[in-house]
């Protein structure tokens, strides 16, 4: 699945989609800035992916803070079955840019 621009993912938070939103980045990092996603730092996100069997055929994007960390959970998702997981471009670094009041 393609991956998906700050400005796309603003518009399926804006309307409301239905979508799994994973941040994998840590936790002092989700308390400085987030955008509301369920936060499973990289390092775990091995161990919790059996409790995300259920959303496997579920869109879920993944953001980090530049995109570098995000992608390898994508990769790592989608070699576990995972089938629509898509990684944000520019992670927070991007959003903050494009969206710099939050």
């Amino acid at each position: 699945m393609q991956d998906i621009t700050v400005q796309e993912l603003k518009e399926k938070m804006d309307r409301g989609d239905d979508f799994l939103f994973i941040d994998v980045r840590e936790d002092y990092e989700y308390k400085e800035f987030n955008l509301g996603a369920k936060l499973i730092p990289l390092g775990n996100l091995m161990t919790a992916l059996p409790d995300l069997e259920e959303h496997k055929e579920k869109e879920i994007v993944v953001h980090c803070r530049s995109g570098a960390r995000s992608g390898n959970a994508k990769q790592a998702m989608m070699q576990l079955g995972f089938t629509k997981v898509r990684n944000l471009l520019g992670g927070v670094l991007q959003w903050q840019d494009v969206y710099p009041k939050g």
